[in-house]
């Protein structure tokens, strides 16, 4: 994407000293009429540049041991690749998906980076947040109660942090795992992370603010936690890694990197 937006930074220059070198033979009394073409003209293209480099990222975090290795090959080729791997790099690819290979006709490939959980491992997501068109939290619903808590630590420094809201990056809880039996409901798990991360904007507004790490609040003053207070678009989806049963994945993916 950085080379595209190169490409086009020096055809707009190109073109600007073009158009320059033609107003200085223009006489003035067809000068204002000139400037309103050339100015018209020169914000389609920008914008037909814009929407040919919009990001094709998808970010896949979440906790060590929730299944986003799995995922992510699972997108990329169908394979589980061996089972659980505990990912200690960011996998990073950029692929049509695995189920859209059959398809006619030109298909855009997506960037796929699955960014390891471990908590000293986390700071890598920053350097990719800012690239991202969409953002997958993986949750493991068969050993989600355990971990609610650090999970909703995460996701709640996730929420807050300015590359995601300013930019309104959507979020995607993945409820991992469901195939299984005890596996908790997507609808549970959601409701569960609101309540935990509700105490904990409770506890953190109670921080002095020079303490505070978090750039953004959440939520709403004097109202229980939803997601739908964020100032991005959060929604929750069921999958299985393992089976591949990944669809609402891949849904969302398409939302926002259009094939």
């Amino acid at each position: 994407m950085q080379q595209e937006l190169e490409q086009w930074k020096e055809q707009v220059f190109h073109l600007w000293n073009v158009a320059i070198d033609y107003l200085r033979q223009v006489p003035l009394n067809q000068l204002h009429a000139f400037t309103i073409v050339l100015i018209t003209t020169l914000l389609l293209y920008i914008l037909r540049a814009w929407k040919r480099t919009k990001s094709n990222t998808i970010v896949l975090t979440g906790l060590s041991g929730s299944g986003k290795t799995v995922l992510f090959y699972q997108l990329r080729d169908g394979s589980t690749h061996q089972g659980t791997v505990t990912s200690m790099e960011p996998n990073e690819d950029t692929f049509i998906l695995n189920g859209e290979k059959t398809k006619k006709g030109k298909i855009k490939p997506v960037r796929i980076v699955d960014v390891p959980g471990h908590s000293r491992l986390r700071p890598k997501l920053d350097e990719y947040l800012p690239q991202a068109t969409g953002v997958v939290f993986v949750v493991d619903a068969l050993d989600f109660l355990p971990n609610c808590r650090a999970a909703s630590e995460y996701l709640y420094d996730l929420l807050t942090k300015g590359s995601v809201v300013r930019k309104k990056i959507p979020l995607l809880i993945l409820c991992n795992k469901t195939d299984k039996v005890t596996a908790h409901t997507k609808e549970f798990i959601r409701r569960q992370l609101e309540k935990e991360i509700d105490k904990l904007r409770s506890s953190r507004s109670a921080v002095s603010e020079a303490d505070v790490t978090n750039e953004f609040s959440l939520g709403v003053s004097g109202e229980p936690f939803s997601f739908t207070q964020c100032s991005n678009k959060v929604t929750t989806a069921d999958a299985s890694g393992l089976t591949g049963e990944i669809s609402q994945l891949e849904e969302f993916i398409r939302e926002y990197v259009k094939p």
